[in-house]
């Protein structure tokens, strides 16, 4: 016999489906299961509402049309996984990538139809801002859609907002919260060498005080190998010619040699802020 919703949804069930509807995205079953909010999450749900489950779903009372916005969303999403692949496909082909993940909407099959593809790009050590150069290079050769600053036309276009070379994929304290513990949790691996997908998880094992079974994570050892000087300094001339370009328009975007992080907008604030309401 099957527990009643009810008994199902317990205040860390409740807290997932409250957060989730931020982002207009119903949860099935399976999904609450994974996205449980975690103890250190908890003290930022101030309010509580009713839950509906209509079609194996559950979200919020009144928000009915989540149901059709989600078949939307994840026919919009299929096509733009499809995209997001054969691009990284032809990236992997640099021996200096080590991983390509999708985030973002997407991630969550979430993406509106008008959206563009966001991908974080993993690097080896010392080489992040001359793979940086030749993985545009590619993209333009393979004539790919990339999405510029201020391009207000986004559609399908890829969107490399978040560079990591493999000494650096350790999230910032400042930066952990349960939006970004979530972003990270959900990332879909599409290239993944040398087990990097995993390395990541496992610098980043905060996570799961916020969603404790979105994830298992396996303990791992980093397989970072030295670099010859000469790669080295091509890689700082390769960073300042392309920090100096960039400089003027950096506003809270995260940057140095090992990072460039281009999160213009600090989400993890407004959807604290959003909660505690």
């Amino acid at each position: 016999m099957g527990l009643s919703d009810n008994e199902f949804l317990g205040k860390s069930e409740t807290a997932s489906i409250l957060y989730h509807d931020i982002f207009d995205y119903p949860l099935n079953a399976k999904e609450i299961i994974k996205w449980r909010v975690g103890k250190r999450g908890l003290s930022l749900f101030k309010k509580t509402q009713e839950v509906i489950n209509k079609d194996g779903l559950y979200f919020l009372k009144g928000k009915e049309n989540l149901l059709y916005k989600k078949a939307l969303r994840e026919r919009a999403s299929d096509r733009k996984i499809e995209i997001a692949k054969k691009n990284a496909s032809a990236l992997a082909k640099l021996p200096t990538i080590k991983g390509v993940f999708i985030t973002g909407a997407l991630a969550m099959n979430n993406a509106e139809e008008e959206s563009d593809i966001d991908l974080m790009i993993i690097t080896k050590k010392n080489h992040l801002w001359l793979t940086r150069l030749f993985a545009y290079l590619v993209l333009r050769v393979i004539n790919s859609a990339v999405r510029k600053p201020n391009d207000k036309n986004q559609k399908d276009k890829l969107c490399l907002n978040i560079w990591l070379d493999e000494s650096a994929l350790s999230w910032g304290k400042k930066d952990r919260n349960i939006y970004s513990a979530h972003e990270i949790a959900q990332v879909n691996p599409i290239v993944d060498k040398e087990n990097i997908y995993q390395r990541f998880l496992q610098k980043n094992k905060w996570i799961l005080d916020y969603w404790p079974n979105s994830v298992r994570i396996e303990d791992t050892k980093d397989k970072i190998k030295g670099n010859v000087k000469i790669n080295n300094l091509l890689e700082r001339i390769s960073f300042w010619i392309q920090y100096r370009y960039m400089k003027r328009k950096i506003t809270r975007e995260k940057i140095d040699l090992h990072k460039a992080i281009f999160h213009p907008k600090d989400w993890g604030k407004e959807i604290n802020e959003l909660l505690s309401a």
